[in-house]
């Protein structure tokens, strides 16, 4: 299908509860909201169905887990054949006893599973103890083909790795989406705060920058409090946004408000960008071999 040149995307950033059925509720309220203002392609955050529940490690927290196809990808298509829009959402996916993946969906506007990606990095960081929980994805860095072109879903921990960008732009995804859970310890000082956040949005307007095409991140927002300690816990620090093929920032959200957040993607930049800067081009890949070690010991 021949893509659109404009194209109205948008973000629903927001809390989450321990309670599934209002979550996902107001998840789809949020993109209803989207669906009025114009939206045609609707971005949710990562694990939007609950809690952040990765904070500790507790094998009761798989009982979460439901199968893909199953009742949320169900209930989402129904919404996306509805207002014949594409929904990207992030769940908890159990693939088999004992074998869960970090996974995003695409719902088509017919309301058909386009396609999903399984988290293909996993971290295993005090707070962020995902190497518990899920198994890397083994689908590989794939865009998934849509009614409105091809969508390079990636998720959160991915976001740091020029690779999985790049590979999914060589395979021809038309933009990049991210579905994000990711915060501060509250009890870092405020420069480093700003400091994580500065680089959280810079290395993915850097993406955009380095492959030319649009870039969506939808982040969480609100404290979770840590199961172990109630005075623990993340702080989610918002900042969902939406930039365009040269990093340029269209849309932000703030950093600690449930929002909508929608923008026009003017995608015949995409071609223009690249005819200026020509960087698949000028890539050298008889001279990129050592990419795949794991570091050059000389």
């Amino acid at each position: 299908m021949t893509q659109a040149k404009k194209l109205k995307v948008a973000l629903v950033q927001q809390t989450c509860s321990d309670n599934r059925d209002d979550n996902l509720s107001r998840s789809i309220a949020g993109i209803r909201d989207a669906a009025r203002q114009g939206a045609r392609l609707v971005l949710l955050q990562e694990l939007h169905t609950g809690l952040y529940f990765c904070q500790s490690e507790d094998t009761s927290q798989f009982d979460l887990a439901e199968p893909v196809p199953g009742p949320s990808t169900q209930t989402l298509a129904a919404v996306a054949k509805e207002l014949q829009i594409v929904i990207v959402a992030s769940l908890f996916e159990r693939r088999a006893s004992g074998l869960y993946h970090n996974t995003a969906v695409v719902l088509d506007s017919d309301g058909s599973l386009a396609g999903k990606y399984r988290k293909m990095h996993i971290p295993d960081d005090p707070g962020f103890y995902e190497k518990f929980y899920f198994t890397p994805g083994d689908l590989g860095f794939q865009p998934i083909q849509t009614s409105l072109g091809k969508l390079g879903v990636l998720v959160c921990w991915d976001q740091w790795f020029p690779e999985a960008a790049r590979l999914m732009t060589l395979a021809g995804a038309d933009m990049l989406l991210y579905p994000t859970a990711i915060g501060w310890d509250p009890s870092d000082y405020r420069d480093e705060q700003q400091r994580q956040t500065d680089a959280w949005i810079t290395v993915q307007r850097a993406h955009a920058v380095a492959n030319g095409i649009p870039v969506l991140v939808c982040n969480r927002t609100g404290f979770e409090a840590s199961p172990a300690d109630p005075q623990q816990g993340i702080q989610f620090w918002g900042n969902s946004f939406i930039c365009g093929p040269q990093g340029e920032i269209l849309a932000e959200a703030p950093r600690d408000k449930e929002t909508v957040l929608s923008v026009e993607l003017d995608m015949a930049r995409v071609e223009n960008v690249r005819r200026i800067w020509p960087y698949l081009r000028d890539r050298r890949i008889d001279a990129y071999d050592d990419l795949i070690k794991r570091y050059r010991d000389n």
